[in-house]
């Protein structure tokens, strides 16, 4: 397990993330955080990036004389397109999510529950707007669900729990969970630490809830 000995960035856990997708892999990026992704994945993975508005073979965010306010994903980011991109109908679209054609979505979530619950759409708030979007389906739909999140409220509660308390968007669906600390892989047999940033797997295990388990020396899966 490796203990880096700072906390990592939203650009270098995008990059983890990226690094983590197996070759050949169909995957949708979520609004927020996990768009950075498409910016880190390499040419020789050859994935193919779905947006929920209706294309495949999506590219980078696009920046200067690249961006086309016609060309943008789910979360109105101008993105880019790679060679033998496809644009289709909304409702085509979301067969490919429904229908278990993506192997892989990221998506930001408020609460994940140490059994893989989701909770992305809504906290109860008075003020907040509740928008699920297309995220029940890419929960329910793609093979794997990564999430990308802050590990801590600003109140220092973890957002990795035993039970969600928010609405859930999905059961028992998250496989893996991406913060700035740490890297969990949720398992049946329970919560694994993959990798540590920042911190020591005592001091997490310290600040959580839930039981930890401390992932094999060289494990990655």
């Amino acid at each position: 397990m490796s203990n880096g000995t700072e906390k990592l960035g939203k650009n270098d856990l995008a990059a983890l993330v990226a690094a983590d997708i197996a070759p050949g892999s169909f995957v949708n990026l979520g609004i927020g955080q996990p768009t950075l992704v498409s910016n880190y994945l390499r040419p020789e993975q050859n994935v193919t990036l779905h947006t929920e508005n209706g294309m495949l073979g999506m590219g980078p965010e696009a920046t200067g004389d690249e961006v086309d306010p016609d060309l943008i994903n789910a979360g109105k980011i101008p993105v880019t397109e790679l060679p033998g991109a496809a644009y289709f109908h909304h409702a085509d679209s979301f067969a490919i999510m429904r229908g278990g054609h993506l192997d892989v979505c990221v998506l930001g979530a408020f609460q994940v529950s140490a059994s893989g619950d989701l909770a992305n759409w809504h906290t109860g708030a008075p003020d907040a707007i509740p928008a699920v979007g297309g995220a029940m389906d890419l929960a329910t739909g793609a093979k794997d669900v990564y999430v990308m999140m802050s590990l801590f409220t600003k109140d220092g509660l973890s957002k990795l729990v035993k039970e969600c308390s928010y609405p859930l968007t999905g059961v028992g669906c998250v496989t893996r969970v991406y913060t700035s600390e740490a890297v969990f892989l949720l398992k049946e047999d329970g919560v694994h630490v993959r990798e540590t940033f920042g911190t020591t797997f005592e001091d997490l295990a310290a600040k959580m809830d839930i039981p930890l388990i401390r992932a094999a020396a060289g494990g990655q899966q």
